[in-house]
């Protein structure tokens, strides 16, 4: 009896002990399955992603808010890093190029074939990077092309540049080679040696960001172009007609960070470089054929290629900088906020009270892409934003779903949609995050943010510490207490301060980079003052032989000729006038734009010779006087509108083939201002993007809805998918659709097709080049003008003095094209054109005169102007 108990008692214990063990060890499966997963959510994707860049040992420009130190040269032998943000380390050896540009050798030696071959050297270690530049030290010319990288990257960094000789193509492997590039850094900067690229202005920008490497004599194939005045500057466009070679430019979107390359990689980095020598010869040989046809005189022969030359080497004078925000973020909340708050957004506009939401998102998202070394879009794009700050999510569940919900697949980003998965790594390892911000309203930026770097890259922090980001932890503190973010005491103080990023991201945008005057003297051979110019206009007399420099501070020439006119012989006395680098409302000087005082929609219009003496309607102006001036001017159309009849806007347009007797712009649409025929551009090109994106997919009852607004454009006849595509052509300056197939990857047949349409609009010469060029003195030479034209500014076609100007295309959306004034749909140009049409049939050549004696008096009842040139007069008559 007893041992049965025994036994029992032992079974009892045995029992309880295996119940124990079991809850025990299902506890601790269940308690160590809980912190994987919150170490999943807490811990960084970086800790198990291989990054490129990562493996850099230094970088020249980190992810902080510290400006980039350019390289500056000590001496000749030696360099070293230093401060140097305001002169370019090379200005001297460029200039001097600038100054002397002699082309005194051949982009090819012999014969050229245009077959590439299979070969090519792929250069990944320092010994061949090495042998690399001793073969271009003993070159007189090669050409260079880069690859960059920009999605999975803040700045982005450049991931591959090619090298083509006569002889061989080198595709340089810049992320295995990163920190010893400074090795080609002398080859690049020798002025007897020629670089070739083709559209180098972010070419030049990414070498100095990345390695120090500067650019010094270049020849850029688009430049060329310009001066050509070809159709088209691409290089896909050069290719196919010089060389009889098609790339697909589509793989410019590739992923260059990985290694191996794809053959169709290869190719195309070769192709890129590989023909640009080739390409440069059959240019100069079409300059050089073009300076002898148009010259007068044989001192003319190399105008045009100096010229592009001249273009070329300006290029090489930019220099990198950093874009330092006042406050994180602030930028891309005020332009966010602005889109959507005035319904200019792909969603849901934003509720007053979400904005203090927006600016917190943003500045995490910079914040949050500065130490992962990410593109704010890779973080979290717009469109998660105005998302989060419209449903304002109340759980992490919710937060997680907006995102993850967010229509990715938007135009300005197809690559990003299809490289990630949303929501983005970033997010998932970062949600609580978004979390607390969208829960604690009240929290300040100034609080959030010092919190959230301490708990990423802090003692214990979840995200590794990197060259990029290791700066962040020294200058943030200063970042934030020098420019502290706005008081967050509601909807006005927000506004002025979106108000003054917006307005200081405009200044450093358009205002001019350098004097628009400079009040250069031309005298005729008896002395007497003919007019103010610039520089550019007295070197091309005087290395034609025309002039004489007679002092040189100020520079100020005499014309040994006789001139047909003299300013004194029409009353011209605006034009022997000195004029200040001001603006003429208020005095300012530290920046200022040009501002036309009749809009361009109307004098581009007038007959030529009514605007031969543009300068007295092109002023300078600051931000808030343009602001002022423009804002006049368009309510002012709106009354001239009115006052002829003649709608701003084409309301509706309508397919010529299916609406007899209209007039059209072009083979395929016609303006109609009625309100019972015909569709709004506008709505037409959205319905036909959306059948085409979405159609198949889209509710029957949607889909008929925009199907039906097709058929009105079409006459309402059935539609076939052709029928879209041509349908998002209208109401597209020929500008607009160019850009548009760039962007989409059309192919250049069918670019040639609209080309062929754009002539049939309109083939006057654009009026957006202000600046008295060489053609214009020409024609002062054969006597076609009454005087020595006057100063207008020049900036406009100097790429040294890079004053960009604000003017009445711009400002409604539309850039006309340089050298073809284009009507689109959209702007004020058919108007423009049927006002000039109608004063001149009504009242002749005194009707537009008379007509910009009104422009002149809305422009100093709005600005009154206290700073006009001397000379200046609202009843100015030519």
């Amino acid at each position: 009896m007893e041992v049965k108990e025994k036994a029992k008692i032992v079974i009892t214990v045995a029992s309880l002990v295996a119940v124990t063990v079991l809850f025990v060890t299902e506890y601790r499966r269940r308690r160590r399955h809980r912190r994987k997963q919150t170490s999943s959510l807490s811990s960084c994707y970086l800790h198990s992603e291989v990054r490129p860049q990562f493996g850099f040992k230094r970088v020249l420009a980190d992810n902080s808010y510290s400006e980039f130190k350019h390289l500056k040269l000590d001496d000749a032998s030696s360099s070293t890093e230093k401060a140097s943000n305001c002169h370019h380390p090379y200005e001297s050896e460029i200039t001097v190029l600038l100054e002397n540009t002699k082309i005194e050798f051949g982009f090819l030696r012999g014969e050229c074939s245009l077959k590439m071959s299979d070969s090519y050297v792929w250069v990944e270690m320092e010994s061949q990077l090495k042998k690399l530049a001793e073969v271009l030290a003993k070159e007189k010319v090669f050409a260079v092309d880069t690859e960059q990288h920009s999605l999975r990257s803040f700045l982005g960094f450049t991931a591959l540049v090619q090298i083509s000789t006569h002889e061989e193509d080198f595709l340089v492997d810049t992320i295995a080679l990163h920190d010893a590039m400074s090795i080609l850094r002398p080859v690049f900067s020798d002025p007897n040696i020629c670089k070739v690229f083709h559209g180098a202005d972010n070419d030049v920008l990414w070498l100095q960001r990345d390695f120090h490497i500067y650019v010094v004599n270049m020849f850029d194939t688009a430049k060329a172009c310009e001066v050509l005045s070809k159709p088209q500057r691409s290089l896909a466009y050069l290719l196919e007609a010089v060389c009889g070679v098609a790339t697909n430019k589509l793989l410019q979107r590739e992923d260059w960070r990985q290694r191996p390359l794809s053959k169709e990689m290869v190719q195309y980095a070769r192709t890129d470089a590989h023909y640009l020598l080739y390409i440069a010869d059959a240019l100069t040989a079409e300059l050089k054929q073009l300076a002898t046809e148009d010259s007068s005189s044989p001192d003319d022969t190399f105008h045009f290629l100096l010229e592009a030359s001249r273009r070329s080497n300006m290029t090489c004078l930019q220099l990198y900088t950093k874009e330092i925000e006042d406050f994180p973020g602030s930028a891309a909340a005020s332009s966010i906020i602005y889109r959507h708050l005035n319904g200019h957004g792909d969603t849901s506009t934003i509720a007053l009270n979400a904005e203090e939401l927006v600016r917190k998102i943003c500045a995490w998202r910079d914040l949050m892409a500065r130490i992962h070394d990410e593109s704010m879009r890779y973080v979290l794009p717009d469109q998660a934003v105005v998302a989060l700050a419209c449903k304002q999510p109340t759980t992490t569940e919710e937060i997680y779903g907006t995102i993850a919900h967010t229509d990715l697949a938007t135009e300005s980003s197809p690559s990003l949609s299809s490289s990630v998965q949303s929501p983005y790594p970033v997010i998932c390892s970062h949600l609580d995050d978004i979390y607390h911000m969208i829960l604690n309203k009240l929290a300040k930026l100034d609080d959030i943010l010092p919190v959230v770097l301490k708990k990423c890259l802090g003692t214990n922090g979840t995200c590794p510490i990197s060259v990029f980001n290791y700066s962040l932890l020294l200058n943030f503190k200063t970042k934030l207490s020098s420019h502290s973010a706005p008081k967050q005491n509601g909807h006005k103080n927000f506004k002025q301060f979106t108000r003054k990023a917006s307005r200081e991201l405009f200044v450093k945008k358009f205002s001019c980079k350098a004097p628009v005057y400079h009040n250069c003297r031309i005298y005729a051979n008896d002395g007497r003052l003919l007019c103010y110019c610039d520089k550019r206009k007295l070197e091309w007399y005087l290395n034609r032989g025309l002039a004489k420099l007679v002092e040189e501070d100020p520079p100020a020439i005499m014309l040994l000729f006789e001139p047909k006119g003299r300013p004194e012989d029409e009353g011209n006395d605006f034009y022997i006038q000195t004029k200040r680098n001001i603006c003429v409302g208020c005095g300012e000087g530290k920046h200022y734009l040009r501002y036309r005082i009749i809009p361009s929609c109307y004098r581009v219009h007038f007959p030529e010779h009514l605007k031969s003496h543009r300068s007295h309607d092109i002023v300078l102006l600051c931000v808030d006087c343009h602001e002022v001036a423009h804002a006049a001017a368009e309510r002012y159309k709106k009354q001239i509108a009115t006052e002829f009849g003649i709608p701003l806007f084409v309301r509706r347009v309508i397919d010529s083939k299916e609406a007899q007797g209209t007039s059209s712009l072009t083979e395929d649409e016609s303006m109609v201002n009625s309100e019972d025929a015909g569709v709004s551009p506008l709505h037409l090109r959205s319905a036909a993007m959306a059948l085409l994106r979405h159609g198949n997919r889209m509710p029957s009852s949607r889909r008929e809805e925009l199907l039906q607004i097709v058929k009105m454009y079409y006459g309402g006849r059935d539609i076939s998918e052709d029928d879209l595509e041509r349908a998002l052509l209208i109401g597209l300056s020929p500008h607009e659709r160019r850009r548009r197939e760039r962007k989409q990857g059309v192919s250049l047949k069918h670019s040639a097709e609209v080309a062929r349409l754009d002539k049939q609009e309109n083939g006057k010469k654009d009026e957006n080049n202000d600046g008295e060029g060489p053609a214009d003195s020409e024609k002062i030479m054969n006597v076609e003008r009454s005087t020595v034209a006057d100063d207008s500014g020049d900036g406009g076609t100097s790429e040294g003095d890079g004053a960009a100007e604000l003017n009445d295309a711009q400002c409604n959306g539309n850039t006309l094209h340089q050298q073809n004034s284009k009507l689109s749909l959209l702007g004020h140009g058919p108007h423009g054109k049927q006002i000039v049409e109608y004063l001149l049939r009504e009242y002749g050549e005194d009707g537009v005169r008379d007509f910009c004696q009104r422009w002149r008096k809305v422009f100093v009842d709005a600005v009154h102007p206290r700073h006009l040139p001397g000379g200046w007069n609202v009843s100015h008559r030519v």
